[in-house]
């Protein structure tokens, strides 16, 4: 449902709060290193977050990209969704088709219509302070 570059921001919003709630700032490389993109596509997605006030960026030899922890705690994950990939997510056919609404739904409009409003509803509810802890819990886990 997603764009690559929309689950690249995600991971990457996710990866920053991690570093930013352990006081730490994040290099690109090493960003793109833990969500496993390519550096240069990663930069784009990142420019794409800090235009959009998600993650701060800081140049010179302590910079790196952090996230402002009052923040981490109000951004919810359709802020990320929306700064990459616009509101698509949340209008289109499920089948793709152009000619899909309302008046002339596809077979699977009903149904598709269901989930796109649980996903938003999950989106515009979940905070990537949530997801950040979650996954701090679950590195912890996985090493031992």
């Amino acid at each position: 449902m997603f764009s690559k570059a929309c689950e690249y921001g995600i991971k990457a919003s996710i990866y920053i709060a991690e570093q930013s709630l352990a006081g730490r700032k994040a290099g690109l490389k090493e960003i793109s290193e833990a969500i496993e993109s390519p550096t240069a596509y990663t930069s784009k997605i990142l420019q794409q977050l800090c235009r959009n006030g998600i993650i701060n960026s800081d140049k010179g030899p302590t910079g790196g990209f952090s996230m402002d922890i009052q923040k981490i705690e109000k951004i919810k994950l359709s802020a990320i969704v929306f700064a990459i990939d616009g509101d698509s997510i949340y209008n289109g056919c499920g089948l793709g088709l152009k000619k899909c609404d309302e008046k002339k739904p596809c077979p699977v409009h009903d149904q598709f219509k269901l989930v796109r409003d649980e996903l938003k509803k999950m989106l515009e509810t979940t905070t990537v302070k949530t997801l950040a802890m979650n996954h701090e819990k679950k590195l912890t886990f996985l090493k031992r």
